[in-house]
């Protein structure tokens, strides 16, 4: 089985081929063009978005065909990101999907684009596979869920306001630094003194108990505030700014870590598995492989190229669902949220 993967979901434009079976996928090629542009905004800019991935899309399926070596008939299906995303972007690839498998006569198979991450670390480390406890940490997403089987999902934990990756974009801009700020916060962190800021780890404390709402959600938008006011006191931002980046993530990371040992320890999971952007960040795996050990726990992260918005995953979700009997046609269509396939009872 061979699956063509396409990914247009917000601001980069990826082609996957991944053959093998959704328990041992073989990723034979991954092309991924990011839109540089929308640095100039300090954000992504939705129309502009959508414009780059028409422009980018045909080339890059060829080129991710060439690198795998085959044809369009070598492919058995296509599997597109079709939720959540910019509606916009997401229709550049569901509209050329869905005529390509027009054209081809294969099957197209909408991927739920936060099933993808889930299937991302899979491809890099064979052991990332069910039963683990997954957090997802992108720009626009902060899940904590544990993954019984695939396609077998339960949703335990959320953010209820900013999304990690967004936590990180918004305070590089409070301490002027490029976009996306994500790499730019965690280099800067590096040179900074912990004992210098401490900031509030966010609905993080010892009095909450299973089954209390906030247990296993988190909140970014105090610790962005938190960030501001610290901005604006500094007499010498200068001085300050490595020290704040270090406070700030500090508090992020170890909100997400204890979060996530809850969830391991109450399904009584050992394999913990990242997935997004965020999961590039070097110092939360480490932290997060700390907080494993008493558990005897062991960290699955993807590497960056698996952990950015890619064809890769939504390719090896779409082996899983074709499997499953999974075929769209032309009623398939973009959808800006949509909660992902497969959830069960958080007691189910």
């Amino acid at each position: 089985m061979r699956i063509l993967g396409i990914e247009s979901s917000c601001d980069e434009t990826s082609a996957a081929v991944v053959s093998g079976t959704a328990s041992a996928p073989i990723l034979e090629s991954l092309v991924i063009l990011s839109q540089d542009v929308h640095r100039i905004f300090g954000g992504v800019v939705p129309e502009i978005a959508s414009r780059e991935h028409l422009t980018a899309i045909i080339p890059v399926t060829r080129r991710a065909l060439a690198e795998a070596e085959c044809t369009f008939a070598d492919i058995d299906a296509i599997a597109v990101t079709h939720a959540p995303g910019l509606v916009g972007a997401l229709l550049v690839g569901v509209s050329y999907a869905k005529a390509l498998a027009e054209s081809l006569g294969k099957p197209v198979i909408g991927v739920h684009h936060m099933e993808g991450h889930l299937f991302a670390t899979a491809l890099a480390h064979p052991n990332a596979t069910p039963p683990f406890t997954a957090l997802l940490v992108s720009g626009g997403h902060t899940l904590l869920m544990d993954v019984e089987a695939w396609g077998r999902y339960r949703l335990l934990g959320a953010t209820r306001d900013d999304a990690a990756g967004e936590a990180f974009d918004k305070t590089a801009k409070l301490l002027g630094l490029p976009y996306p700020g994500g790499r730019h916060i965690e280099a800067l962190a590096l040179q900074g003194d912990p004992s210098r800021f401490r900031f509030t780890r966010p609905m993080l404390n010892s009095g909450q108990r299973l089954g209390d709402d906030d247990y296993f959600d988190v909140s970014f938008s105090g610790l962005k505030t938190a960030v501001l006011h610290a901005v604006r006191a500094s007499d010498d931002l200068d001085r300050d700014r490595a020290h704040i980046a270090r406070a700030f993530q500090e508090a992020l990371i170890d909100t997400l870590t204890a979060k996530t040992l809850r969830a391991a320890r109450a399904h009584g999971r050992t394999r913990i598995v990242l997935g997004g952007g965020v999961a590039c960040n070097r110092s939360l795996v480490t932290a997060m492989q700390g907080t494993a050990d008493p558990i005897g726990g062991t960290v699955f992260a993807p590497p960056p190229r698996l952990a950015t918005d890619n064809a890769a995953m939504i390719a090896a979700a779409g082996l899983f669902r074709y499997d499953q009997g999974q075929r769209d046609d032309a009623s398939l269509h973009a959808h800006s949220s949509l909660p992902i396939p497969g959830l069960i009872a958080a007691d189910g």
